[in-house]
């Protein structure tokens, strides 16, 4: 089986992370989001996985130079212009000459849903497209879908009131489609699969959907990023990762609690690292203290930051406090 990996964005709510690096290709517990993900499809039966790009793979044949991830091999789909979801789906399985059941799935999704079954679900059902749904506490802020006991899409209610829906099952970002689907997806012409052409299916009553309530989280904010890996390390999965990378440089009377440190990272004495992660390469000086946030960049000496987003070349100075502010890089600005 194949599957297509949407990693087109930009990334814009993880800067100043992704002005460097492309959001799929950041560490989640110092193992990248796209291996997290194609992992997952691997165990699934997945053994090729096309790349959605909106823009050069420059970056991905890097981190993959034998063009291989998870024992998944990769191939590499780059849009000519912004194709919007529906736009990617049908530019990367055309490339592709995909002509069977595929699986899709939004590259900043981690989730511990069992694919095989979304995938029986749909053939069982002989759906042209199957959504994964996710129940969320606040749907208000999410398009909500319903279903009827069957599982067949009923309709799509956008940021719902309280008073226009009792659903909160929301579209988690795993496809299974049939290749018919590429009917409703016009040849190198940007459109939404959300918003055109599920709707569009709902009205043929060909679209259905499996809720389930596995774990699930959207890495695309930086909040979302943070939890994503502290997930990771505190038993909040069915697995654990370690922490620490075998290449940091930690002093010995530093502290780090609850913490993701990356390969490079040194760490000077005293330094008291809670709830964070610090990516590879970042620096944290003598008596600085980081807590709740997410570093690339160099903490200065007794610098404290709380609830930040440092960027690669961003820098705390000496003595410095800094809460819930993002620091870019300087040649960014």
């Amino acid at each position: 089986m194949r599957a297509v990996i949407l990693v087109g964005g930009f990334g814009t709510r993880l800067r100043p992370l992704t002005f460097t690096i492309p959001k799929s290709l950041l560490p989640v517990a110092n193992v990248s989001l796209l291996e997290h993900v194609i992992a997952a499809l691997s165990m699934a039966g997945v053994t090729e996985v096309v790349l959605a790009l909106g823009f050069k793979p420059e970056p991905f044949l890097t981190a993959f130079p034998d063009g291989v991830c998870a024992g998944v091999s990769l191939r590499y789909a780059v849009e000519p212009q912004p194709m919007d979801t529906a736009g990617a789906i049908g530019f990367a399985a055309r490339f592709a000459q995909i002509n069977e059941t595929f699986i899709v799935v939004n590259g900043d999704i981690l989730t511990d849903l069992d694919v095989s079954a979304l995938v029986d679900f749909h053939r069982q059902h002989g759906a042209v497209a199957t959504l994964h749904l996710t129940s969320v506490d606040d749907p208000s802020q999410y398009g909500v879908v319903e279903t009827n006991d069957h599982g067949v899409v009923q309709r799509f209610v956008e940021k719902p009131q309280p008073h226009e829906t009792t659903s909160r099952a929301v579209n988690a970002g795993t496809y299974v489609l049939e290749p018919s689907i590429l009917d409703y997806i016009p040849l190198d012409q940007p459109l939404s699969v959300e918003r055109v052409v599920f709707p569009t299916l709902v009205a043929k009553g060909a679209l259905y959907a499996m809720s389930t309530d596995d774990y699930w989280i959207d890495t695309g904010r930086p909040e979302n990023y943070l939890s994503a890996n502290l997930d990771l390390i505190d038993g909040s999965r069915s697995r654990i990762l370690a922490s620490i990378a075998a290449q940091a440089h930690i002093a010995g009377t530093a502290v780090i609690t609850r913490s993701v440190v990356g390969d490079g990272c040194r760490i000077g004495a005293g330094a008291i690292i809670s709830n964070s992660v610090l990516l590879p390469g970042a620096v944290v000086d003598d008596g600085a203290r980081v807590e709740a946030s997410i570093v690339m960049g160099h903490i200065g000496e007794r610098a404290t930051v709380t609830d930040c987003v440092i960027g690669v070349d961003g820098r705390v100075d000496f003595g410095t406090t800094h809460v819930a502010e993002k620091i870019p890089d300087p040649a960014t600005l």
